[in-house]
């Protein structure tokens, strides 16, 4: 006997009760919240009425899902920059307040990634799963926090290693005039950290989109391309996106701080970040200053490249390196921002477009170039050879000024200038062939010892390309030791300086050959 079946109307009120009951057991509350409008957009910038408590630099979220954050507060509205282009945004459109500031997804998912300011992929990748969400900005750590800047941050170019050392927390400012090489030496550093533990992130303010995809592709190439993060707000980003970039990437590399690990940071460049930041300022009808700069752009950047620093072991020990850039103007380094810059960072590596069209590359002018922590930041092996360098190389610079009037007959004065000829070539170094430590100890022991003196300039770069596998293959044993201790002995610094010896002789015999061929 068939079993009666449930009619269709004891379904639909079984449903009924259940939505009743969850409907029921639902809490409620009341909730207010305030709704603005925008009054007045253009140039990035929306002028907001109706949200008396939004808090400075509060997260606002426009109707059409747009995002924007308040940057000053008046007495009847708010300025609010935009974080996305505007359109959609237009007069009369409701404005929320989040209660909450910008956050920026951070974490190891960001690695080998290509994101805006926000986080959002632009390589067509997968969304970014965060490990967490972090303020863009943060405070620096206070100096109770701080560790010495003691341990190297090696770059790979011998006249940055070995002239103007870097160490890991340090803040060394690139400065120079457009097309001089800044951004070159940067990405070189980046490269060279492919067989070190640091992770590498790079921001763009403000760059072309050409530029952009070449620097990636050079760190593809010759990098780790899996252990960078590219922070990206090329030069058809909204103001605001330009704007924030920087404090973002910082709070993506203090996750791997805090972690205790090591971060290198190339910040492409901090003068357009100034050009943005007074752009907003101007919209905004705050008072210029000195070159129509507000007056905070001192702190805008001092708190930036203040959370760059080494952390005590008891905070992880991890470190940001910073290497800000900065373009000049004819080589004016007492403009604003360059004197600002110069006066908040640790230390400058400037190029002088002189010694380009001379062309020596990286053009590092040597005599304005400074690192304020210097030795204590190089490798005991390193700094034992590199001591005379930079006075012996300052004074062939001189004497070759000199020698332009006239020869100079003095025997002395021949040897001092052959000397410098030879330190300049082996500072002048090509791109993505990055030195390792002994390579650089061994080509400045030989330098010291005379080794170089009776081979022909024109083969000291022959020589430096081929060093290191020779050096692979005949002193391997010492190679291992002073790559692991980062100690020079005696025995090490006479094989190493017999290698070069040998290899020195080789060249100049098989030059010889070749010209006897001829």
């Amino acid at each position: 006997m068939d079993e009666p079946q449930e009619k269709p109307h004891e379904k639909t009120v079984d449903w009924l009760e259940r939505q009743h009951q969850v409907i029921a057991d639902v809490a409620l509350s009341p909730e207010a919240y305030s709704i603005g409008r925008v009054e007045q957009v253009a140039d990035g910038i929306a002028r907001v009425s109706g949200l008396p408590d939004v808090k400075l630099n509060e997260l606002l979220r426009f109707e059409n899902g747009r995002l924007g954050f308040a940057l000053t507060l008046d007495a009847d509205d708010i300025s609010a920059v935009l974080l996305d282009d505007g359109e959609g945004v237009n007069a009369g459109a409701q404005v929320r307040g989040t209660g909450d500031v910008v956050k920026v997804p951070v974490g190891p998912a960001l690695l080998g990634r290509i994101v805006d300011p926000l986080g959002r992929p632009l390589d067509a990748g997968a969304p970014i799963e965060a490990h967490d969400f972090l303020p863009a900005e943060r405070p620096a750590p206070s100096i109770i926090e701080r560790d010495l800047v003691d341990t190297p941050a090696e770059t790979g170019i011998l006249v940055v290693d070995a002239l103007f050392a870097l160490g890991r927390g340090q803040r060394e400012l690139i400065i120079g005039d457009r097309a001089t090489g800044k951004t070159s030496i940067g990405v070189d550093a980046i490269i060279n950290q492919k067989n070190s533990d640091m992770v590498c992130v790079y921001v763009a303010i403000g760059q072309r989109s050409s530029d952009i995809e070449r620097v990636i592709a050079a760190i593809q190439k010759h990098g780790a391309l899996e252990r960078c993060i590219f922070v990206v707000a090329e030069a058809s980003s909204s103001a605001g996106l330009q704007w924030i970039a920087p404090f973002a990437a910082f709070s993506m590399a203090e996750y791997f701080r805090d972690r205790g690990e090591d971060v290198l940071m190339v910040i492409d460049d901090l003068t357009k970040h100034a050009a943005t930041h007074r752009e907003l300022a101007l919209l905004t009808r705050e008072p210029p200053g000195r070159e129509a700069y507000p007056g905070d752009i001192f702190y805008v950047h001092a708190r930036l490249l203040e959370r760059a620093a080494k952390m005590s072991a008891e905070c992880g020990g991890g470190s940001i390196t910073a290497l800000p850039i900065a373009q000049t103007d004819a080589g004016n380094l007492s403009a604003y921002i360059p004197t600002n810059l110069i006066s908040i960072t640790d230390g400058q590596i400037v190029l002088s477009t002189r010694l380009l069209a001379l062309d020596q590359r990286p053009p590092v002018d040597v005599g304005l170039s400074v690192s304020r922590v210097g030795g204590k930041a190089q490798k005991r092996a390193l700094r034992d050879v590199s001591g005379r360098i930079r006075l012996e190389y300052s004074q062939f610079l001189e004497l070759e000024t000199f020698t332009r009037f006239g020869g100079m007959s003095d025997t002395r004065v021949r040897s001092q200038i052959e000397r410098g000829q030879r330190i300049r070539s082996l500072l002048t170094q090509p791109r993505f062939c990055g030195y390792r430590l002994v390579d650089q100890v061994a080509l400045l022991a030989a330098l010291n010892d005379g080794a170089l003196d009776g081979i022909a300039v024109a083969l000291i770069p022959d020589l430096c390309q081929r060093l290191p596998a020779y050096l692979d293959s005949s002193v391997k044993d010492v190679v291992d030791a002073v790559s692991t201790s980062g100690l020079l002995t005696e025995d090490a610094t006479a094989q190493l300086i017999a290698a070069v010896k040998r290899l020195a002789a080789d060249l100049s015999a098989a030059d010889t050959t070749a010209g006897e061929a001829k």
